[in-house]
């Protein structure tokens, strides 16, 4: 990475428990960097200028796809990882209020169904 603000953290979400992983699961998560605020919220204004810099990976057992941390039109974060084409974007559920920090626990809709991930690391990048 190139010299980003120190706000900048790569943040770490693993599968929280839910049925069918009633211990969680570290195979299914996110990995991607964000500029947080001093509460651990997503920063809006250096997401806007670094907006390149803020990539997600998705991590799946038999897959990994790489993609950018978006702002969409009604304000809501998601992961995008089909730039050109017409996959739909994974929305973060009200990521705008959520703290990421360690141990809390944030949901991602993944195509139709809505997950639970808990922070499992946040470090500087």
């Amino acid at each position: 990475m190139t010299n980003l603000p120190r706000a900048f953290r790569r943040i770490r979400l693993e599968l929280a428990r839910e049925p069918g992983h009633p211990e969680g699961n570290r195979k299914f998560g996110y990995i991607f960097v964000a500029p947080l605020d001093q509460d651990g919220r997503i920063d809006p204004a250096l997401w806007k200028q670094h907006r390149d810099h803020c990539r997600v990976v998705r991590i799946r057992p038999d897959d990994q796809d790489v993609g950018h941390l978006v702002q969409q039109r009604s304000g809501e974060w998601a992961f995008r990882y089909d730039v050109d084409g017409d996959e739909p974007d994974e929305p973060g559920y009200r990521f705008g209020d959520e703290r990421f920090v360690l141990g809390e626990y944030v949901s991602v809709r993944d195509h139709e169904d809505m997950h639970t991930f808990r922070v499992s690391s946040v470090e500087h990048v």
